[in-house]
């Protein structure tokens, strides 16, 4: 599979990255565009990519990826405008980007978009995609070969669940990390050495998760499985519950996703 990469950032990295791991294609099929001769160099050394600074360049492969940054899609667009040829598809991965946009700016309909999410990077992410009526169903499966090469995917049929996913899953691990460094923090603070509060803080989160996944229990009911009336649980979690922070969770995820919606406009 030939394979150009428009914009060599963090999560063009990474879909790189997993694309090479996987097999599904050679660095000699693989093409990047970048402006920054950093990223370029970086990339070349590390993957033995082709790297260069013209979008057009780049711009011939089986599959091109969109990774660059939003504020820098009306220029990419006005670039790549007609030189894409039917039979190439093209996977965006730009938040907020939507395939209307897209397909006008590009001139070009054959779209998947795209919501990945950071643990990508170790085989564990989740992407949600969709795509438009002209991909074909062997473009459609390149496009789940890729993306499962990063973690699950999951296709939806509606455009709108995209945005919803970005606030959820998209942006979901910073919210993840936010917790954890929370949670270590307070544990330093009643006394634990940093080493066991990290250890024990991670562990917990991975095992909490991983039970959900596997016992098929609602999470509701497994919460209350482990809070007994009047007990340290229910104290700690009657604090959280004061607090507002399921509120303050669905605020976090509503202004998110405002935000990606926003992106679109």
């Amino acid at each position: 599979m030939k394979i150009a990469f428009i914009g060599g950032g963090v999560m063009g990295e990474i879909i790189l990255s997993a694309i090479l791991d996987k097999g599904l294609s050679t660095p000699q099929a693989i093409s990047v565009s970048d402006i920054k001769k950093s990223r370029r160099q970086h990339l070349q050394k590390k993957y033995g990519v082709t790297v260069t600074d013209s979008n057009r360049l780049a711009a011939g492969g089986d599959v091109v990826v969109l990774a660059v940054k939003p504020q820098d899609l009306t220029t990419v667009m006005a670039e790549l405008n007609g030189q894409l040829k039917a039979g190439q598809l093209v996977l965006s991965i730009i938040a907020g980007a939507r395939i209307n946009t897209l397909c006008l700016g590009l001139n070009h309909n054959q779209v998947v978009r795209v919501m990945p999410n950071t643990p990508a990077q170790i085989g564990q992410g989740i992407s949600v995609w969709t795509a438009t009526a002209e991909v074909s169903q062997e473009q459609k499966e390149q496009a789940g070969s890729i993306l499962k090469a990063m973690g699950r995917e999951l296709y939806v049929a509606d455009e709108k669940y995209i945005d919803m996913a970005t606030a959820v899953s998209g942006s979901g691990p910073a919210y993840i990390f936010l917790f954890i460094e929370s949670l270590v923090a307070a544990a330093v603070n009643i006394g634990l050495p940093a080493d066991i509060a990290k250890e024990l803080v991670l562990e917990t989160i991975l095992g909490s998760g991983n039970l959900v996944q596997k016992s098929g229990k609602e999470p509701a009911r497994l919460r209350k499985m482990v809070t007994s009336p009047g007990g340290v649980t229910a104290e700690a979690l009657n604090k959280l519950e004061k607090g507002g922070f399921a509120e303050l969770v669905l605020e976090a995820v509503v202004a998110a996703y405002n935000k990606a919606r926003r992106l679109g406009d």
